[in-house]
């Protein structure tokens, strides 16, 4: 009786799978890519490929309940980020990731008239409007995902940073989107029926601009089994932080480099992710100084976390970021904003502290206490596992069922 769509599938969308087919509720499942990695082409595609291609998998659920759209997206993967830029430039080229969102949006919109019984469209961001108009017709109830906070309150604080850390504004690259694919956000909020967030911050958001009717329900994002030992910390030397994620400003990168820089010879930063710009000055300079990885397979992301001290992740503005609950599974502690979502799993001066946006010298204390209390961080270690074991992905799926099931039982679709 549910459809269950997302472009490109990731962490907890197939938690979404898991979730609703364990319930019997699964009717499709839809994606640009349903990779089957027994396929007889798995065995014989180079093995780059295949495992590109595996990441694309979604074992959770029958291959028979799996629907694919996938001829726009395996050109765009097929060329690359050096290949075909002006095709794939941002919102406008026909292989951009937004033309790959809006097309399949149009294929699964297509397919709801011949689908039998079908109760429940549960679609993300960005790819919900055609599909949510097509279930409005039908009298299907529409529940929309949002992973992170409300544009409009995104557009607030990134014009805001752009006036306080104008070389950084470069990096802030959501002040580009279009006003058509900012309405189109605003379109898919107001066919919704229910709307499923990860924190409380996103929560926030769309209340303070008081965008939508619909029931807004909190489901905190999981976190992986906790690894079963723990590293301890070293007993001397620099405290070792580590940061993960795309390097721009939205993730408060300019604040996390003067903190960590304020403490000289006590940290030793390492930095996982891409820039969000190539032309940002203090951020170039900043690869220069510090240990730069620009990507990790992820268990190699795991085994870097089990190595440091520290995570460190001042967001500005975000959902809920999943690395935040990877770390508390390795037995990392997290220096990060109540607006990265970590107030859903971190609890301040237990598995790490939580520091307002914007603070560079709240951090830099912190992590000053953390190098010289060897013993407060190796207890915060143990912590994270314990809280790890707490927010598994099985509670976020139980949270989900939930939703469905309260938006069947308390309402019919709004005209």
């Amino acid at each position: 009786m549910l459809l269950l769509a997302h472009p490109t599938g990731n962490t907890f969308f197939r938690a979404a799978a898991r979730a609703f087919h364990s319930e019997g509720w699964l009717q499709e499942l839809h994606s640009c890519l349903c990779w089957d990695d027994h396929s007889f082409l798995a065995q014989v595609l180079p093995a780059t490929l295949a495992v590109q291609l595996s990441r694309r998998s979604f074992n959770e659920v029958p291959l028979s309940l799996q629907h694919s759209h996938p001829w726009r997206e395996l050109i765009r993967l097929a060329a690359g980020d050096r290949h075909l830029r002006r095709w794939r430039r941002h919102e406008t080229g026909p292989l951009s990731v937004d033309a790959v969102y809006r097309s399949f949006d149009r294929h699964v919109a297509s397919c709801l008239p011949s689908i039998r019984g079908l109760r429940v469209v549960y679609a993300y961001e960005d790819a919900a409007l055609l599909t949510f108009q097509a279930a409005k017709a039908l009298n299907v109830l529409r529940i929309y995902d949002l992973p992170i906070g409300y544009w409009r309150a995104a557009q607030q604080m990134f014009e805001a940073e752009r006036d306080l850390q104008p070389e950084w504004a470069c990096t802030l690259t959501g002040l580009g989107d279009s006003a058509d694919k900012l309405a189109r956000k605003d379109q898919e909020l107001e066919l919704a029926d229910a709307v499923v967030v990860p924190s409380q911050f996103v929560r926030s958001t769309l209340l303070h601009q008081n965008v939508t009717r619909a029931q807004i329900h909190v489901v905190p994002f999981g976190s992986p089994p906790a690894r079963p030992q723990l590293a301890q910390p070293e007993a001397a030397g620099p405290l070792r932080v580590l940061y993960v994620g795309s390097l721009g400003q939205r993730k408060g990168l300019s604040y996390a480099l003067a903190a960590v820089e304020a403490l000289g010879d006590e940290a030793r930063l390492t930095l996982i992710g891409r820039p969000t710009s190539a032309d940002c000055r203090p951020l170039n300079a900043a690869l220069e100084r510090h240990r730069w990885i620009p990507s990790l397979p992820h268990p190699q992301i795991l085994e870097q976390m089990r190595q440091h001290d520290v995570l460190l992740l001042p967001s500005l503005f975000e959902g809920f970021a999943l690395v935040i609950s990877e770390a508390l599974s390795q037995g990392l502690p997290v220096i990060a904003t109540p607006n990265s979502g970590a107030t859903e799993c971190v609890r301040d001066g237990m598995e790490g502290f939580l520091v307002p946006i914007r603070d560079s010298q709240a951090i830099a204390a912190r992590l000053r206490q953390l190098a010289a209390d060897r013993e407060l961080l190796a207890a915060m270690k143990l912590a994270c596992l314990l809280r790890a074991e707490e927010l598994s992905w099985a509670r976020y799926e139980e949270g989900l069922r939930t939703v469905v099931a309260q938006t069947l039982s308390s309402q019919d679709p709004r005209p």
